[in-house]
């Protein structure tokens, strides 16, 4: 089962930095990390990405 969180922890990894790239704060993050971005930017980010996992799962 620990590895299915992980896989799973690993997959909002990777939509984190899909949706931070989309938006065009993925050079940001890079150069800064994560905790430099705004509460809106980061409000976006989660935002699009439960939209995105609703669709997956309503698809599934």
């Amino acid at each position: 089962m620990k590895k299915a969180k992980s896989s799973k922890k690993s997959e909002n990894e990777a939509l984190k930095y899909e949706v931070a790239k989309k938006l065009g704060l993925s050079e940001k993050v890079e150069k800064l990390g994560w905790r430099y971005l705004t509460a809106e930017e980061t409000g976006r980010i989660g935002g699009i990405m439960t939209r995105i996992k609703r669709q997956k799962n309503r698809y599934e």
